[in-house]
C-alpha cells in the first residue's frame, strides 16, 4: 500500500486530500460493507461522501449499467437519448416544482454552476446570497459562494457573494435564541441585507449543510426568507446533492422542511442517485430553465449508462421505501449514537435527520472546536473497522455518519459501538 501511496503522492496535487495517516485503497464492496487491499473489512457509514446511496454492488443497478454498456455507453445530448428522457420525466414529476425542467450534469458541482449561470442570466445579475458556513462545489464559480473558508481557496469570483445567518442553528450570534425568535432574527438579518444591496439574483442554500458539518436551521426558515425573496424578485436555489432522495428520513427532499410557502424556483442534485455513477441535475421551472438566449449541450451529462444506472437506482429506492428506513433505522441510530455521547465530555452535539447524522466534538467543558479530537476519532474508528467522514466550518471537528440507505438495524448497532470504541480511544 505503501508503494501506491508513494506514486499518488508522485502524480497529484498537494491539495488532494486523502483520508487517514496511512491511506487505505478500496478494492471491492457489497451491500454497506467495503474491503481494502490488504483484505480488511470495514462497515461504510460514509459511502463514497454519501454517493453510494443504496448499497455497493447492488444488483439492480450493476445489471443496468452491464446490460447498457452492452448497448452503447454514449451520444451525448446532441441525440435522442430514451433512458435521460425517461429519468427527466420521473424527476421532474418527484420535484414539487411546477412545469419543470431537467438537466443533467456530471457532479454536483457542474450542477449548483449551471443553477448559477441560470439564475444570473435570468435576473440579469452577478449577485448571489449564499449561507455562512456552507459548501456548493469546486469550480470557480462554486468555490465563490461557499461560505467555508477550509474550502473556498480563492477570493476571485465571477460573482459578487453575500452572506446571510441561518445556516447554524447552535453557534453564532443567534444561537441562544428559541427556534422561533432565531427564524425572526435571520428573517431581519436578511430584510436589512437587502436594504443594503443591488437586487441579488438568487440565494443558494442546502437545507442541511454537508461539509459544514450536518448543521441546518429550524424547520420553515427558508420558507420565512421566501416570503421575503419573493417581494424582491430574488430566486432560491435549493442545493439538494446531499439531502436529496430521502436521506433525511422525513421527506424526500431537504426543501421540504420548509414548504410552507411553495417549492423553491431551482434544485440541484447529484451524488447518490447514481449509486457510485456521475450524475448531477437542476431542476427548475420552465421560464427559468428557457431563459439562456445562447446555445448549450453536455457531452457527459445524462450519458445512457449513467441514466439507466440512475433509473434502476430510482426505482429501487421507491419501491423499498428506503427513505422510510432512514427514518426509522436513522433515527434509531442517533438516538444510539446520543447515548454514547453522554459519555463522553468531547462530544458538543449529535445532530442530524434520517441516515445524515452529525457528532461535533469540542475540547471538554469549552465551545472550542477539536480538530484533533475528530481526527483521531476517526482513525481510531477505521481501526475497529468503520468508516466515516468529517467535517464542519471554522475547524474540521465534526464526525459525518451517512450510511447506504439500505442500513439494517444490526448494522446500525455495530457501527454505534464501534464508534463508542473510538470515541473512547481517542478520548
Amino acid at each position: 500500500m505503501s508503494g501506491l501511496y508513494e506514486r499518488h503522492l508522485a502524480v497529484s496535487p498537494e491539495w488532494l486530500a486523502l483520508y487517514y495517516r496511512h491511506p487505505i485503497e478500496l478494492t471491492h464492496g457489497e451491500g454497506r460493507h467495503v474491503w481494502d487491499a490488504d483484505g480488511n473489512r470495514y462497515l461504510d457509514f460514509f459511502g463514497g461522501i454519501l454517493t453510494t446511496m443504496t448499497a455497493h454492488a447492488l444488483p439492480e443497478v450493476t445489471k443496468a449499467v452491464a446490460e447498457q454498456a452492452g448497448r452503447i455507453i454514449h451520444s451525448s445530448t446532441l441525440y435522442l437519448n430514451r433512458p435521460m428522457v425517461e429519468m427527466a420525466e420521473r424527476i421532474a414529476a418527484l420535484s414539487g416544482i411546477p412545469d419543470a425542467r431537467v438537466f443533467f450534469t456530471t457532479s454536483g458541482t457542474e450542477a449548483n454552476d449551471t443553477a448559477l449561470l441560470l439564475a444570473t442570466a435570468y435576473r440579469r445579475s452577478n449577485q448571489i446570497l449564499a449561507m455562512r458556513n456552507s459548501y456548493h462545489g469546486r469550480s470557480f464559480s462554486t468555490v465563490s459562494i461557499t461560505g467555508n473558508q477550509a474550502w473556498s481557496p480563492t477570493s476571485l469570483s465571477p460573482l459578487q457573494t453575500l452572506y446571510v445567518h441561518g445556516g447554524v442553528r447552535t453557534r453564532g450570534p443567534y444561537a441562544e435564541l428559541s427556534d422561533e425568535a432565531f427564524i425572526r432574527a435571520c428573517v431581519a438579518d436578511l430584510e436589512d441585507l437587502l436594504g443594503h444591496t443591488r437586487n441579488p439574483a438568487a440565494l443558494i442554500a442546502e437545507p442541511i449543510q454537508g461539509v459544514g458539518g450536518f448543521t441546518s436551521p429550524p424547520d420553515g426558515l427558508f420558507a420565512a426568507f421566501r416570503e421575503v425573496l419573493d417581494r424582491h424578485g430574488v430566486l432560491w436555489i435549493s442545493d439538494e446533492v446531499q439531502t436529496g432522495w430521502g436521506r433525511t428520513g422525513e421527506h424526500f427532499w431537504g426543501w421540504q422542511a420548509h414548504a410552507e410557502n411553495g417549492p423553491p424556483d431551482i434544485l440541484t442534485f447529484a451524488k447518490g442517485i447514481g449509486n457510485g455513477m456521475s450524475v448531477g441535475g437542476v431542476v427548475a421551472r420552465a421560464e427559468v430553465m428557457n431563459c439562456l438566449d445562447a446555445n448549450s449541450i453536455s457531452t457527459f451529462g445524462g450519458s445512457p449508462i449513467t441514466m439507466a444506472a440512475s433509473l434502476a437506482n430510482l426505482s429501487y429506492l421507491l419501491e423499498h421505501d428506503l427513505q422510510g428506513n432512514a427514518r426509522r433505522v436513522g433515527g434509531l441510530l442517533i438516538e444510539r449514537l446520543r447515548s454514547v455521547a453522554a459519555a463522553s465530555p468531547a462530544v458538543r452535539e449529535v445532530r442530524g435527520r434520517g441516515l445524515m447524522i452529525g457528532i461535533e466534538l469540542a475540547k471538554p467543558g469549552t465551545d472550542e472546536a477539536d480538530p484533533e479530537a475528530a481526527a483521531a476519532v476517526l482513525e481510531a474508528a477505521r481501526a475497529g473497522g468503520l468508516l466515516i467522514g468529517k467535517g464542519g466550518g471554522h475547524n474540521t471537528s465534526v464526525l459525518r455518519i451517512a450510511p447506504p440507505l439500505t442500513l439494517t438495524v444490526a448494522e446500525a448497532e455495530e457501527g454505534a459501538a464501534i464508534l463508542a470504541d473510538a470515541l473512547h480511544a481517542a478520548g
